[in-house]
């Protein structure tokens, strides 16, 4: 069983702090609750209720925000709801029962092209994922029940999720302006029926639970941390909005050289190979002179 982590995220507004989790607790729904009353088909929002500072409670997707009345600060009490919350789901405890009337939001989903014209990028108004994952063939896909549906349309070559969004890379069998309408409308009644985007164990058998991923990076060099930190904060969002990513795979401090591997729409992106070399590899130059030589691309 995957093991549930929660971790503390500051809101801009100082009453209400989220609880975010590593994993999906509702499948693409929101409740809220007012009061202990109203919690009646939530256990889990009734035991919050049982803190006198507990104000109102919302669930939704992969995380619980909650309000607090002015009597304590967050900072004083917040890693103690933290530790409250993993441990009641990590002992099997009921979030919502299914009976629960959750708070209508009309699932959204709209078609955004990319600078690769095999991909086409399906963004969500909702979170459907905690991390990225990619899939290449049907074998590949059995832990997403919805990259498995997708790959059952023979245009689908590979799928690419992260946060918001699937990226689709397609055969040279069918057009987009063919196909668009199609994908779009599945995507967006798969996940308005609540259907699972990806199993709960995914992240933790792909080795990509927050977790894992922490663990390794601190088993890394000090130079592959620096490119990392620069990668997520300067390229990543870029290539996010592209529909793509970019993945660090290793430094060779001999050689000074840098693997990276391009996934989603960025794999096989005509530009791609431009953007390495004139964007990344510049900016790794300069921000760390003379530790890297060369960044050198595989395709994911």
């Amino acid at each position: 069983m995957n093991t549930f982590k929660v971790s503390v995220q500051e809101t801009s507004n100082n009453t209400i702090v989220k609880f975010e989790l590593n994993q999906f607790i509702t499948q693409h729904q929101s409740f809220e609750f007012n009061n202990i009353d109203e919690a009646k088909k939530s256990p889990l929002a009734q035991q919050l209720f049982y803190l006198p500072f507990v104000k109102k409670v919302y669930i939704s997707g992969n995380f619980i925000a909650v309000e607090r009345y002015n009597i304590v600060e967050w900072n004083d009490v917040q890693d103690e709801v933290a530790e409250q919350i993993e441990a009641y789901l990590n002992d099997g405890g009921i979030v919502v029962e299914e009976s629960a009337a959750a708070k209508k939001v009309p699932v959204t989903v709209y078609a955004e092209s990319t600078p690769n014209p095999s991909v086409m990028k399906f963004v969500a108004n909702k979170k459907i994922v905690t991390t990225l994952f990619e899939f290449t063939s049907i074998d590949d896909a059995k832990l997403s029940p919805l990259a498995t549906e997708l790959f059952h349309f023979p245009f689908v070559k590979s799928i690419f999720i992260d946060e918001n969004y699937v990226s689709i890379t397609k055969y040279d069998i069918a057009e987009w302006q063919d196909i668009t309408i199609e994908l779009r409308e599945f995507i967006r009644s798969y996940i308005e029926n609540g259907k699972e985007v990806v199993l709960p164990n995914a992240a933790e058998t792909l080795q990509k639970s927050t977790t894992q991923l922490d663990s390794h990076f601190e088993n890394l060099d000090d130079i592959s941390k620096e490119i990392i930190n620069i990668l997520e904060e300067y390229v990543k969002p870029a290539v996010a909005s592209d529909g793509g990513n970019i993945q660090f795979i290793s430094y060779d401090e001999n050689t000074k050289n840098v693997s990276v591997m391009l996934q989603g729409a960025c794999s096989g992106c005509p530009s791609s190979t431009y953007t390495l070399k004139s964007g990344i590899e510049n900016m790794l130059k300069e921000m760390l002179p003379g530790k890297v030589e060369m960044v050198e691309a595989i395709n994911g």
